[in-house]
């Protein structure tokens, strides 16, 4: 490399999605020297919770919905690698019998894993 050229490091740019009981949420930022700097939001209402019946079965619209949504965060998530990307469900998928179901279809929407947490997982 010459000696005047200089190097071009693309900055990390990172997301982090919460699948909520009612909204899901997705930050995207760059780290600049050390500090995050968003570089957008987008929060969608998808009442997952609303969708659990008595028996902890997460309904068809429900499941629909939520995916919908993941498929609107793939959009513009396309590029990113998968280290650079944390997705996690949080109670309702938790509760929900049927949650690898979800999982298993939202794997198709999106291709980044999903965690599911736990409570105290989250609080932290």
């Amino acid at each position: 490399m010459p000696l005047n050229s200089t190097a071009t490091h693309k900055p990390l740019e990172i997301a982090a999605i919460d699948l909520g009981s009612n909204s899901f949420h997705m930050v995207i930022a760059r780290v600049v020297n050390g500090a995050l700097q968003v570089l957008g939001r987008l929060k969608q209402r998808v009442h997952l919770a609303d969708g659990l019946d008595a028996n902890n079965v997460l309904s068809e619209e429900a499941i629909e919905r939520g995916l919908a949504c993941l498929a609107l965060f793939a959009e513009r998530l396309q590029g990113f690698p998968e280290e650079n990307v944390t997705i996690v469900g949080t109670h309702t998928l938790r509760q929900a019998v049927n949650a690898e179901a979800f999982l298993k279809r939202a794997a198709e929407v999106i291709p980044y894993p999903i965690e599911i947490i736990s409570g105290r997982k989250r609080r932290a």
